[in-house]
């Protein structure tokens, strides 16, 4: 209870310090703002879109896994592709055909993505992009068809200039008109509007990089240029009951037939699984969010800086005062609470207003990148905590400093 009264009083008396300083203390505590409310900015962001891609991973299931031309966290460069991957052939819609066939596997399809603008008479849409799948793109996705229809088969096998066009850029082109059998323009190319598609509300995709329309992948391949190595996949959706890795068993056994490969070959393919797509955005947001904890990390130092040197000057314009306490009985031990106390007052307010910035910035980032975001709050309460901490440590040199004074020259001090 006395230790309790003991910080009420001394938080009071810090509070008081910094009515009476009100620009020097703004200005002591703005390293610490900037370098919570960057952190707390940047993890609400990466939190959204994690949750959004692992929703994501949801709808197409678990189990859905991917047959790539190659494996990379990063896109490689088509235009200077190393050996090694250059000799590795292109994915085949005779091997999607193949893996469909096998006994675990429940579908597999061949798919694409292009970009390229969507225009309708002097309306057109920025470059978005242009995927080119099958009439299940929705079992897989997710989604709502709003009106019209999928793909026939017959238009999957010629490639027919047909498209099922995402609700965004229907209103963009259209308004509120009906966008059935109109002839609109995908990336140059004269197509028929035979569906109307909602994408799942938690589907993820890149900012700039919204879906506009679902065509033929036979189209796409015939009438786009694909980047084969890094934008063409086989989605892979095991059988009820078949695990993901006696399905990547099958399929690669299969695969290894299909290409003439021999045992001691190395697979000239990859398998991805949910798991690595998740993994490999981990990797990537890590190394973003370790960069923003460096240079936040310098807000933090800067901040304790000013910290020790505001509390330097507190401790000398304080003299007097601290010699009257210790006149009237004051041990070196409340002297250091004290002033240990109103250090982690100033970072402790600077650390609530940068989660309070942060947070709202972090909203409002996720707001236009359309990404539902929860409030970090095992980061908050983590960022209390240290920008306290940095009250206590910096504050340290100039509480022993006004605890070590002796209160007769103290007294003395004018």
């Amino acid at each position: 209870m006395i230790i309790a009264e003991r910080i009420q009083s001394n938080v009071q008396i810090a509070l008081d310090t910094l009515r009476a300083n009100k620009l020097r203390s703004a200005l002591t505590i703005l390293g610490v703002v900037i370098g919570v409310s960057t952190v707390m900015t940047m993890a609400a962001i990466v939190q959204g879109i994690q949750g959004q891609i692992i929703r994501t991973i949801e709808i197409a299931g678990p189990t859905t896994f991917y047959v790539v031309k190659v494996f990379s966290q990063t896109p490689v460069n088509p235009d200077r592709l190393p050996k090694w991957i250059r000799v590795r052939p292109d994915l085949a819609i005779a091997e999607a055909d193949r893996i469909r066939q096998l006994p675990e596997i429940s579908y597999a399809a061949i798919w694409g993505q292009a970009n390229g603008r969507l225009s309708y008479g002097a309306q057109r849409t920025q470059v978005i992009a242009i995927i080119g799948a099958d009439d299940r793109y929705q079992e897989i996705q997710g989604g709502e068809l709003l009106d019209g229809r999928w793909f026939t088969p017959a238009e999957l096998v010629s490639g027919a200039n047909v498209a099922v066009l995402d609700e965004k850029a229907a209103h963009k082109l259209f308004g509120r008109e009906s966008v059935l059998d109109k002839e609109i323009r995908v990336g140059g190319r004269p197509t028929r509007v035979i569906g109307l598609y909602a994408q799942p509300g938690n589907i993820f995709s890149p900012p700039g990089q919204d879906i506009g329309a679902i065509v033929p992948y036979q189209m796409l391949d015939h009438q786009f240029t694909l980047d084969k190595t890094n934008a063409v996949y086989i989605p892979v959706k095991p059988k009820k009951g078949i695990a993901t890795a006696d399905a990547q068993e099958a399929v690669t056994i299969a695969l290894r037939e299909m290409r003439r490969l021999r045992p001691a070959d190395k697979n000239n393919f990859d398998l991805i699984t949910q798991d690595q797509i998740l993994d490999s955005f981990n990797k990537i947001t890590g190394v973003f969010f370790l960069v923003m904890i460096v240079l936040s990390s310098v807000g933090l130092l800067v901040g304790g800086i000013g910290v020790m040197a505001i509390m330097m000057v507190s401790v000398t314009s304080r003299t007097r005062e601290i010699g009257i306490r210790k006149a009237l009985g004051a041990t070196k031990k409340e002297i250091l609470f004290q002033f240990l106390i109103e250090a982690a007052t100033l970072t402790g307010l600077g650390g609530v207003l940068g989660i309070l910035i942060g947070l709202t910035f972090g909203r409002l980032a996720t707001l236009a990148m359309k990404i539902d975001a929860a409030v970090p709050l095992g980061l908050t309460l983590i960022a209390v905590m240290v920008s306290v901490s940095i009250g206590l440590i910096f504050g340290m040199l100039p509480a022993q400093r006004a605890a070590k004074m002796d209160p007769i020259t103290a007294l003395r001090y004018e």
